[in-house]
């Protein structure tokens, strides 16, 4: 016969057998919600991936970069750098890059604007961008070679590749000969020398005074 008293007493067992998952279910519940609690928001997390905002802006700023000497192998002044933490790139107001060669003239390049990439691989010049190459001397190695100056709206400095570039027209002169290429040109900065493209007009001119 099923009394009272057998019916609490099946009842606890069962409650007893069932009390470990009970428990576990509970602590797993308030595990989660803990978990849940203490998660930042979604809009913080989207907050914190970097945007195309600059994180830091440096006046009359100056990068230069060394060849395994320790010798400089390039210098990059401007008179704002403006620093973006998305990519590392930087925006350059009157940027001004100075690269060195052993035993070669240095070869500077000058624009209005300038940007280099996260990589500081490339730089772009925009706006008045010229290449000047000082005068250099004969020696045992070279011949004399005259002044040489390169103008442009556009130039894309290679780095790594000591090559200077540009698609757009440009203005050579070197000594007292002056060329014009209405599609550009590559300086080779390892060489020393300028290629122009497309069809090229001008004069050019032999002057002692030019070679000096």
């Amino acid at each position: 016969m099923i009394t009272a008293l057998t019916i609490r007493t099946s009842a606890f067992r069962f409650l007893f057998r069932v009390m470990p998952f009970l428990i576990m279910a509970l602590l797993t519940l308030l595990t989660f919600w803990l978990v849940k609690k203490s998660a930042p928001p979604e809009t913080s997390l989207l907050q914190r991936v970097p945007k195309h905002e600059p994180d830091y802006i440096l006046n009359n700023g100056v990068l230069s970069n060394l060849n395994e000497l320790g010798q400089t192998k390039y210098r990059l002044l401007g008179k704002k750098l403006i620093h973006y933490e998305d990519d590392a790139s930087i925006d350059i107001t009157k940027p001004r890059m100075r690269s060195f060669n052993e035993g070669k003239a240095p070869v500077t390049v000058t624009a209005n604007m300038g940007h280099l990439d996260g990589d500081v691989s490339i730089l772009d010049l925009n706006g008045n961008g010229e290449i000047f190459r000082p005068a250099q001397e004969a020696n045992a190695e070279k011949k004399a070679s005259p002044q040489m100056i390169a103008r442009s709206d556009y130039f894309q400095v290679l780095i790594n590749d000591d090559v200077i570039k540009t698609h757009l027209p440009i203005q050579l002169e070197q000594g007292f000969s002056v060329l014009n290429s209405s599609e550009g040109g590559t300086f080779n900065n390892v060489q020393q020398s300028m290629v122009l493209n497309g069809r090229v007009k001008g004069r050019i001119e032999r002057s002692e005074q030019g070679a000096r």
